[in-house]
């Protein structure tokens, strides 16, 4: 069949390497098989079963795992630390992705867009929680065509929780202040010294908010003019927020529906979504000092799974360390080293 169809691809004008290429058989085979049309498929395939490859049992495990509706929309890198809180280690990252590609479970992804821009120069560092917080609004849309409403959303660096969130009719300096005040209230955060990141928006620069901010003894720092992602934290927040599958595929009817679903949103961000960049806790776990415990229990999972089959690592298990200082907009040395 194959040589059947390899002819009739030459016949329309296709080169025998190209042929060959789509089939996945080498153009040597095809030449072999040609020279012996009576003999038989000689292709040995691999002599040795790798000795730390998955068992039949494992594999089975491991897919039906990865296809559960519990699991199904998570990619590894989110699977393997949310099995690990649950005590159960299965394999790793790269295997998950390997049996993901060979059974065809891996789902089409929108291309994110990058832009090469440097970052802003004031370079900012967080040691723990209420340092440096970032906010920012972005549009959600309405049923009514050219009418927005206005997310403001407001987030701790270090920990990348959310602190504080407001959905408004309008975009001004005044509700932006009162979100502040009512955060640094509701949360019984000392603002004094905080520092509190954003683009230069007309809502960020303006009077009254620039006034409270002042009052409050929060220290305002501003993305440069016209540089688009000099405030990379919002940025990925709202990427994370847009993209989620729980958003809305319709406008909303009222703004009375946007908080409800903004409240729905906030609540799995901070106490279900565990966060890449840090180390895969949820960003609840580290605002209140948690993390240290999810993560030393994770590694004494994998010191134990490293334990009962050694020949499946070739290094050290995996960094399960929390991490420390986090930096806004760092410069290019200071990102290479942090």
């Amino acid at each position: 069949m194959i040589l059947v169809l390899i002819a009739e691809a030459e016949a329309g004008g296709a080169g025998l390497r190209a042929a060959c290429a789509i089939v996945g058989i080498s153009q040597r085979t095809i030449e072999r098989w040609r020279a012996r049309p009576d003999g038989a498929d000689r292709r040995s395939g691999s002599r040795h079963e790798a000795s730390n490859a998955l068992s039949a049992t494992e594999r089975a495990r491991l897919v039906a795992v990865m296809t559960a509706p519990a699991y199904a929309d998570l990619s590894p890198k989110q699977l393997v630390p949310r099995l690990a809180d649950e005590g159960r280690y299965l394999a790793s990252e790269s295997t998950m992705y390997r049996l993901q590609r060979q059974l065809g479970l891996r789902a089409s992804r929108r291309p994110g867009r990058r832009t090469h821009v440097s970052r802003a120069t004031t370079v900012h560092r967080a040691e723990r929680p209420c340092q440096v917080w970032s906010w920012d609004i972005t549009w959600l849309p309405t049923v009514v065509r050219g009418r927005y409403l206005y997310l403001y959303l407001v987030m701790d660096v270090w920990s990348r929780r959310i602190v504080g969130w407001d959905v408004f009719e309008r975009e001004t300096p005044d509700l932006a202040a009162t979100l502040i005040q009512r955060i640094c209230l509701d949360d019984e955060v000392d603002p004094k010294g905080l520092i509190l990141h954003s683009d230069n928006g007309k809502p960020m620069r303006g009077a009254t908010m620039i006034a409270t901010l002042q009052w409050l003894g929060v220290v305002p720092s501003f993305s440069r003019p016209h540089v688009s992602n000099d405030n990379p934290y919002s940025e990925s927040l709202f990427r994370t927020l847009k993209h989620t599958p729980a958003y809305p595929s319709l406008p909303f009817a009222s703004i009375e529906q946007a908080r409800a679903w903004v409240a729905r949103f906030v609540a799995w961000y901070n106490g279900t979504h565990r966060h890449s960049s840090i180390r895969y806790v949820t960003p609840d776990q580290r605002h209140y000092g948690r993390e240290g415990a999810v993560l030393a229990k994770r590694h004494a999972l994998y010191a134990r799974a490293r334990a009962k089959r050694p020949q499946r690592w070739s290094r050290d298990t995996r960094n399960w360390t929390p991490v420390g200082t986090v930096v806004l907009n760092p410069e290019p040395q200071l990102a290479t080293a942090t």
